[in-house]
């Protein structure tokens, strides 16, 4: 039993650190592509870290209206759109 607890305990102080790292990717995204629609140039190195960022946030995600909110920053961010199918 003791030894049940000690893992949960482990998993459980686990759950909010991976979280944390997903909102900062979040925010990385969400920051940077703020930045670009205001008119600010980006650093090629600043560009990966961002669109990297933004696909760690993706990943980390569930939520249908986060992804696409997600996916929109990434866009703006690398300056592409996905072509529509014909």
């Amino acid at each position: 039993m003791l030894r049940l607890s000690v893992i949960l305990l482990v998993l459980f102080s686990l759950i909010p650190t991976a979280s944390a790292g997903a909102t900062q990717d979040a925010g990385l995204c969400f920051d940077t592509a703020d930045r670009v629609t205001s008119g600010n140039k980006l650093e090629d190195a600043e560009r990966k870290a961002a669109h990297e960022a933004c696909l760690r946030a993706l990943a980390a995600t569930s939520n249908v209206v986060q992804k696409y909110q997600l996916q929109e920053a990434d866009f703006d961010i690398m300056g592409t759109r996905p072509k529509p199918a014909p």
